[in-house]
């Protein structure tokens, strides 16, 4: 048996679009309903970035309710989206970082 480390596993950044509810000390705008984040999330896999990312929003006191994930940056490209330079520096600064990037927060209002 040798102690050789197990090979890592790629990390790819995948874009993420998580609905937030309500809570205590969430941040959110006083008349806000809840509110959609965009973020870029590291992970080995797209499973691994959704629960990353809903572990961090917890964390920081927000309701994570839905996440749709649209895929690495290399799947986006094929689908036909196009990512300008800013776009592309906060996914590798997530992949840098091994981090969840928020890029941008729309508030729901009814």
């Amino acid at each position: 048996m040798t102690d050789e480390p197990k090979p890592r596993r790629a990390q790819h950044v995948y874009t993420l679009v998580v609905e937030v509810g309500r809570r205590a000390g969430d941040g959110l705008p006083d008349k806000a309903t809840g509110a959609a984040l965009l973020c870029y999330a590291s992970g080995v896999d797209e499973a691994e970035a959704v629960r990353e990312t809903v572990a961090i929003l917890k964390q920081a006191d927000l309701a994570p309710l839905d996440v749709t994930g649209h895929g690495t940056r290399e799947e986006r490209i094929a689908a036909g989206d196009e990512i300008d330079d800013e776009e592309a520096a906060l996914m590798q600064r997530a992949a840098e970082e091994n981090a969840v990037i928020v890029a941008q927060m729309t508030p729901f209002f009814d």
